[in-house]
């Protein structure tokens, strides 16, 4: 079954937004070292993108980007609606730089040239914080409440039963709110193993016990291929 939660950064992946490419090879050499995936991006252009289509733990984002705004990037980031973390990278460190990065969104940054080892422990310390706030209770509307940690939904403050799949399934929706996911995206983080007979019509049935439990409203289909959570 899908599972969210990690004890440490392993089975991590990060975004590594950086236009150098000597240092973002040794972050990401270092963090393979660590058990850590990660990806690079070296135009920064295409972040918003790559922030769309793929899910990250973390990104990592110099502060002096080429040809672009890095407020930008972080307020692109934090209005998609996704609570990553973003540790900035900088030559500054002052308290007028300081007060822009986070008022821009960012969570905390590293100044140059930094030890590879405090990167790491950055990176706990953020993910840590960021899985905490994942597991809180979250409002699907007014009258419903998803208790994540407990595996409990509350409608009109009455708990309604739902089975371990379907409780699954709509926490990897919420956990991935404003995306569009698709059948075997779903499939594959929900279902461990399915039939190939079973593909189109799995998601399709489990899909339909939900919004009969929930409300009709609860999960949109996007041209009867992929699902989105409302």
């Amino acid at each position: 079954m899908y599972n969210n939660k990690k004890s440490n950064t392993k089975h991590m992946k990060i975004l590594i937004i950086e236009d150098n490419k000597v240092l973002s090879d040794n972050i990401k050499t270092y963090l393979k070292l660590e058990g850590i995936d990660s990806t690079q991006l070296f135009n920064p252009k295409t972040a918003n993108y790559e922030l769309t289509i793929n899910d990250y733990d973390l990104v990592i984002m110099d502060l002096w980007l080429p040809d672009i705004d890095w407020i930008e990037v972080c307020k692109n980031i934090r209005n998609s609606g996704k609570n990553i973390p973003i540790l900035m990278l900088t030559a500054r460190n002052n308290i007028k730089d300081k007060i822009s990065w986070f008022k821009a969104g960012a969570d905390d940054y590293l100044t140059k040239p930094f030890d590879y080892e405090e990167l790491i422990i950055r990176i706990q310390a953020l993910v840590r914080r960021n899985f905490s706030i994942k597991w809180q209770n979250i409002f699907l509307n007014e009258n419903l409440e998803l208790d994540i940690e407990n595996k409990k939904v509350f409608l009109d403050w009455d708990e309604i039963h739902l089975s371990n799949l379907e409780i699954e399934l709509l926490i990897y929706l919420v956990h991935n709110k404003w995306k569009i996911i698709s059948k075997d995206e779903l499939l594959n983080k929900v279902w461990w193993e399915y039939d190939d007979f079973k593909v189109n019509r799995t998601v399709d049935v489990y899909v339909g016990y939900l919004r009969k439990k929930l409300g009709k409203d609860i999960v949109e289909t996007v041209r009867w291929q992929w699902y989105t959570i409302n």
